[in-house]
């Protein structure tokens, strides 16, 4: 009977143990890295900043979600492509900045997801092998509506770095809004692994918020989306997944609460996700939603 020899299979072991070191060692020495290099942009006076420094800075300030930090955030990721025109991290930033005000400013994605879609565009010619420009580009993709070019891109940049936690939070996003939330979860989690940062982003608990809540699990979608709040307290998705998990619940004075926040905080982006459907929301998640935060108390 034929079957591998013994050193075969030691051999097998051992390029699976070192797959294992790397992995954690990437996993442990990353995301200090990245936090070394910011340390090292925000030190630098604004006169001095290179293309690199600039993007690193424009990363931190969108990492906060405020309307203030976006604005910033712009200027910088500006700044860096006016510093070295071939840097792909330019325009990434500016992909995302565009991106988030969907969210903060409630601008229609027809206006924007054009021009989004260029900018991760230019980024992934510029460096067909950038697994963030990759990652960016399936973001725009799922944005616009493309679950099946979003995924592709998600895996491309997997592909190019299979500790990229971007790369899984892009995937478990296309996921959870293509209809298969538990999947959706489970790449978000190693996204979260892969560097426990991620975990506290505003968005990604704001899509962990979203995937219970499509998977009906409202008190655990209900406690992402509080604790989004605590960590976030001006981002607006977190309020509206709140509000529609408690009506759901049937907590009718908590989730008015929310609701009245959601819509205080950001009017046009509430308008923009309630009263019109999203491209990357499918139509029964966004009755779904609506359902919610009509038990909420929301009227139209």
């Amino acid at each position: 009977m034929s079957g591998r020899s013994a050193t075969d299979r030691d051999l097998a072991d051992i390029f699976a143990l070192q797959d294992e070191i790397t992995e954690a060692v990437t996993i442990a020495v990353a995301p200090a890295i990245r936090e070394a290099e910011l340390q090292r942009a925000m030190r630098k006076p604004p006169e001095n900043l290179d293309a690199w420094a600039a993007y690193q800075r424009g990363v931190w300030h969108l990492s906060k979600r405020t309307l203030d930090d976006i604005a910033l955030a712009e200027k910088l990721f500006q700044k860096a492509i006016d510093l070295d025109p071939g840097f792909a991290g330019g325009y990434t930033g500016l992909a995302s900045v565009h991106a988030a005000s969907f969210d903060l400013k409630g601008t229609r994605p027809s206006e924007l997801n054009n021009l989004i879609l260029a900018l991760a565009r230019r980024a992934v010619a510029l460096d067909p092998t950038n697994a963030e420009a990759r990652s960016c580009l399936g973001n725009a993709l799922r944005n616009a509506g493309d679950y099946k070019g979003a995924l592709a891109e998600a895996q491309q940049a997997r592909t190019i770095n299979p500790n990229l936690p971007g790369a899984y939070q892009v995937l478990g996003g296309t996921l959870i809004v293509s209809g298969q939330a538990r999947e959706g979860l489970a790449a978000l989690e190693t996204a979260a692994r892969l560097d426990p940062r991620h975990l506290s982003s505003a968005s990604t608990l704001m899509r962990i918020a979203m995937g219970l809540y499509f998977l009906r699990k409202y008190e655990r979608s209900a406690e992402a989306a509080q604790e989004g709040i605590r960590l976030f307290p001006d981002f607006p998705n977190n309020y509206r997944w709140l509000a529609a998990a408690l009506g759901q619940l049937g907590r009718h004075e908590e989730a008015k609460e929310a609701l009245e926040q959601a819509i205080a905080i950001a009017p046009a982006s509430f308008d923009m996700y309630v009263r019109h459907r999203v491209p990357w929301m499918r139509p029964e998640d966004h009755a779904r939603m609506v359902e919610g935060l009509r038990k909420a108390g929301w009227q139209e």
